[in-house]
């Protein structure tokens, strides 16, 4: 167990350092257009579900609403 905590001790501090420089993005015009193309269809996903969310929260509450004035007037 001792040399174990030796071995995760003289490595720890290496690792540390292993990512020391500044951030290199090498990324073309063809990878940011393929990711603004993804996030397209994300985008284009999420709103009909929203929509869909909200239409059925609204069937709900009109249900709901429905059967509370029915039960009121019996």
């Amino acid at each position: 167990m001792k040399a174990l905590a030796t071995l995760i001790g003289t490595i720890a501090p290496a690792t540390a350092f292993a990512a020391s420089s500044s951030r290199v993005d090498n990324s073309g015009i063809f990878v940011w257009a393929f990711l603004g193309f993804c996030a397209l269809i994300v985008v284009a996903q999420v709103i009909p579900a929203v929509l869909m969310f909200f239409g059925m929260a609204k069937g709900f509450a009109a249900k709901s609403e429905k059967k509370a004035t029915a039960k009121a007037h019996h």
